[in-house]
């Protein structure tokens, strides 16, 4: 089965006729058998180094509006799989596809993430003994670690929004409670979402993003040097940054079966922990030096939250009108 978000299955095939990120049914009829043809023609699938053409392909609208095209295949009995996604190659730069084949007991034979420079996975179909199970699960944690990061180092919104808290933080304490609930909120509906307990859509995650930023940012203006309850505040917009994070994860074709999304959850979690801290651990020592100075706190941090208010009202407006 693979699973597309709709802003990806619509770079492959123009399904959404009025590109609001919600497939209609009618929308979704018309474009079916095109998306059937390119996917057949790009999902290469080999057995024993035979290609493999797919017996029959069903495409449907999940419950959370995403795409999944499910391909059956004659297969006999086989030592080795060969897996090539082509259709990456026509997808945004940068993306990911979650590759995880499973025996008929639903035990995980291989599982990583796929890109354009690495479009191919082979799965030995013998059972594995346990050093290689072992390596095959190193190797996909080290994925979705280096995603997580990756995606938080890229995450421009993100970090302003947290460099917008940290600009008027005082000290390590202040810091330190300001990033933790950051954390421990987006962590709690980044599962939520990520398993579909939860949904929101990116049309309205994105512009609740950006205004949380504005809000931080006028939020330092008004209240100047010392704002009060910012880990309240934080951790109430941490919710919704979590959602941002979760369609990250999801683009990568993400299930919500357990036993397929635990590690790459956990492993992504931890990468854009350690993408945070690495971001904090730079600039906190460069803010709390600054601070020192009486210039600083009266000119040049009330400049920095009118920089995070106009780049948050930039990104709130662009992501609304996109809509």
């Amino acid at each position: 089965m693979l699973t597309l978000a709709v802003k990806d299955a619509t770079q492959l095939v123009e399904f959404n006729d009025n590109h609001d990120g919600t497939l209609t049914q009618a929308e979704f009829a018309r474009a079916r058998s095109q998306l059937e043809a390119v996917v057949a023609a790009q999902l290469i699938v080999a057995l024993d180094g035979k290609l493999a053409r797919p017996e029959s392909i069903r495409i449907r609208l999940d419950e959370n509006n995403n795409v999944e095209v499910h391909l059956d295949f004659h297969i006999a009995v086989v030592s080795t799989l060969d897996i090539q996604s082509k259709l990456i190659g026509s997808l945004p730069n940068g993306h990911r596809q979650y590759l995880q084949v499973q025996d008929l007991a639903g035990k995980t034979i291989t599982e990583g993430l796929l890109s354009a420079a690495r479009d191919r996975a082979t799965a030995q179909m013998t059972l594995p003994n346990r050093s290689l199970a072992v390596h095959e699960s190193v190797s996909s944690f080290a994925d979705f670690l280096t995603l997580g990061v990756k995606h938080i180092l890229t995450g421009y919104d993100h970090l302003l929004f947290l460099l917008g808290l940290l600009v008027v933080a005082r000290g390590f304490a202040s810091s330190l409670k300001i990033i933790t609930g950051f954390t421990i909120a987006h962590s709690f509906t980044l599962a939520l979402a990520t398993f579909g307990l939860a949904r929101i859509p990116s049309r309205i995650v994105e512009p609740l993003i950006a205004a949380s930023i504005v809000y931080v940012g006028v939020d330092n203006l008004l209240r100047g040097d010392n704002p009060q309850a910012r880990q309240l505040l934080t951790f109430g917009f941490g919710f919704i940054h979590g959602f941002g994070f979760a369609s990250a994860l999801r683009e990568t074709g993400i299930g919500s079966r357990t036993g397929g999304i635990v590690l790459p959850l956990l492993s992504f979690n931890v990468g854009v922990e350690l993408g945070q801290i690495m971001v904090a651990a730079a600039a906190l020592p460069i803010i709390w030096k600054l601070r020192e100075s009486p210039v600083f706190i009266a000119r040049w941090a009330p400049a920095c939250s009118a920089t995070v208010v106009l780049l948050g009202s930039f990104w709130f407006v662009e992501r609304l009108s996109m809509n």
